[in-house]
């Protein structure tokens, strides 16, 4: 089930790119505090628990703010232009016992006898978009994969998910299937090798003698 994270949140007043950027240079993110019917608050957060949070894949928290605990999920994620650097966080308030709609990892487990006999992994899904209450988030779902043959698919119907978890996508979608290996064209018996390519501008020496 998801990891609960815990984080201390402070109100934040001052709004505005300039007032961002140095809460940024203090260690500090702006983000957004709202529903479960009570008014939005703009707070900020430490960036770098922020990001331990999000690293241990953790999507439900404890947001202390002023004194008072509400069970948040991460709803949204700003990054830098890089990717590199956590610009923005969007949490939004819950009750653990509502449902909602995630998107989960996909973590393939084992290695496939079909890769190990030549053929090609081909990942296809990487996340799944699942319904289930917030209090059973999965961290991921595991696919094994140590009986996959060249030229079989492992597809969403076939997945083993938690109780109480619902995946939304096309139950015929393939996740991860073993493609055979391209193998490069041979030549055909007796090729003498490439047709070379005639020169332009210069006269077949037939015409010449038929001039």
């Amino acid at each position: 089930m998801s990891i609960q994270g815990k984080i201390q949140a402070q109100p934040r007043s001052v709004l505005g790119k300039r007032e961002c950027r140095r809460l940024r240079e203090q260690g500090l993110i702006p983000g957004n505090l709202y529903g479960h019917k009570e008014a939005p608050t703009t707070v900020t957060v430490p960036v770098d628990d922020m990001a331990q949070i999000l690293k241990l894949g953790t999507k439900v928290l404890e947001v202390n703010l002023a004194g008072k605990t509400s069970t948040a999920l991460v709803r949204e994620v700003q990054w830098d232009y890089l990717g590199a650097n956590l610009q923005h966080v969007d949490l939004l308030r819950v009750d653990p016992n509502e449902r909602f709609v995630v998107e989960v990892h996909v973590e393939l487990k084992g290695v496939a006898p079909g890769v190990l006999s030549g053929g090609v992994l081909d990942h296809s899904l990487r996340t799944l978009s699942v319904e289930c209450p917030v209090s059973q988030i999965p961290d991921n779902i595991q696919v094994r994969m140590t009986a996959l043959e060249v030229g079989h698919a492992i597809h969403v119907r076939e997945l083993d998910v938690p109780e109480g978890v619902k995946v939304l996508n096309n139950p015929d979608a393939v996740v991860v299937r073993i493609a055979k290996a391209v193998e490069e064209a041979l030549p055909l018996a007796g090729a003498e090798g490439p047709v070379q390519p005639e020169v332009i501008g210069r006269k077949a020496e037939a015409e010449e003698e038929a001039e």
